[in-house]
């Protein structure tokens, strides 16, 4: 690995709120939070890559579980609020894992986080530390892929990551029809035509129009992601071609 060259300098590192959950992805699990955590320094260690963290929060809340009794943006106020909950047990692990980090929320929280400020994020990455970005883009109607997008466009990542509990984008859900297909490589305007649900629209055209690739990989790999960071790719890469 030492003499493997890093494909991928920055990344933007998406991790779904569900794989903090249960085995049905629900509420908090505190082992899932120290796993995550031990595989992500386990890859630091051996990359030495800038890393920024982006949390969903489905396995608390999910904005799109709205109902006539609730706005649908207060619902996605309410969405943004269980990634900070996310954000605060996985900076948790890390920093009990001896790693430095930073959590920054696009609504000011002061108590527990710094509010985000693009340059102080960019210090902290360049000073090593791992940057988790909480509370999606601040807005409601945007998902935290858009978020995730978003910050790996301001911060000039080289690539996202999406972990998920699947291998990557199917043809269709494969939990619903075993015979779906694994595609390994898939255009940013396929992925928007065919409504590919793994990312939103919104996220896949600010990566296209940025050019930011992104790869889709089952959590179960996380611990070797440095054969994607040294360009050995597993999963699904969405790319301009």
């Amino acid at each position: 690995m030492a003499n493997d060259k890093l494909s991928y300098d920055r990344v933007m590192l998406k991790i779904s709120g569900e794989l903090f959950g249960d085995d049905e992805g629900h509420g908090i699990n505190f082992s899932a939070f120290e796993k995550i955590a031990q595989d992500i320094i386990n890859i630091r260690e051996k990359t030495k890559v800038e890393l920024a963290l982006v949390v969903g929060g489905g396995n608390i809340f999910r904005g799109r579980y709205k109902s006539e009794q609730v706005d649908e943006a207060t619902a996605d106020y309410m969405g943004m609020m269980a990634t900070v909950i996310n954000g605060m047990g996985l900076q948790e692990a890390l920093e009990r894992l001896g790693a430095p980090t930073r959590m920054m929320t696009a609504i000011e929280i002061k108590a527990v986080a710094e509010p985000y400020i693009r340059r102080k994020a960019l210090r902290h990455l360049t000073k090593g530390r791992i940057v988790i970005f909480t509370a999606g883009t601040g807005n409601p109607f945007f998902t935290t892929d858009s978020g995730a997008a978003l910050r790996a466009a301001e911060l000039n990542c080289d690539v996202i990551l999406k972990a998920t509990n699947v291998d990557g984008v199917y043809t269709e859900d494969p939990n619903k029809n075993p015979d779906a297909k694994l595609l390994t490589n898939i255009t940013y305007q396929e992925a928007i035509e065919k409504n590919l649900e793994v990312m939103d629209a919104t996220a896949f055209a600010l990566c296209k129009r940025q050019n930011i690739p992104i790869i889709v990989f089952n959590i179960d790999k996380l611990n070797d992601l440095d054969q994607i960071l040294t360009g050995h790719n597993f999963g699904t890469l969405v790319s301009e071609n």
